[in-house]
């Protein structure tokens, strides 16, 4: 099942994340000893600058992050359009370019087994690749 097609209940708790959760979740994300990443990326078409909390696991040469949400969220598409965002993971800043959507199979070739199994139980199926910028 392509996550693209939201349904109603995966709709209802992207918009409460984006409304309640991801506003306290930017006090943490990108902290040393936290699991969750900061994305920040410009507005495509208002040129404002936003931050996300996001997933991020750092892989050989960039960064795989999960899309529980599909390919439409305002986050991405802004960094797609942008080619380039950055990222705050434990404590570090990076600059990273190229995002490129891959799907489960093309992910699970970075990541451990185990990973990629939580993330096809939990329906994710889709990922942004995005490489460290040289």
């Amino acid at each position: 099942m392509s996550n693209d097609t939201m349904t109603p209940f995966r709709n209802m708790v992207r918009t409460f994340n984006k409304h309640v959760l991801n506003p306290l979740m930017l006090h943490l994300a990108g902290r040393k000893h936290w699991y969750a990443s900061v994305v920040r990326h410009t507005g495509r078409r208002t040129g404002k600058l936003y931050a996300t909390p996001v997933v991020a696991e750092k892989v050989n040469g960039g960064f795989l992050l999960p899309l529980p949400y599909g390919t439409r969220t305002d986050w991405l598409r802004n960094v797609l359009a942008a080619g380039r965002a950055g990222i705050t993971a434990r404590g570090e800043t990076y600059e990273v370019t190229s995002p490129e959507i891959v799907d489960l199979a093309q992910a699970s070739l970075l990541l451990p087994a185990r990973q990629c199994r939580a993330f096809e139980r939990l329906g994710v199926d889709k990922f942004v690749k995005l490489g460290l910028d040289q």
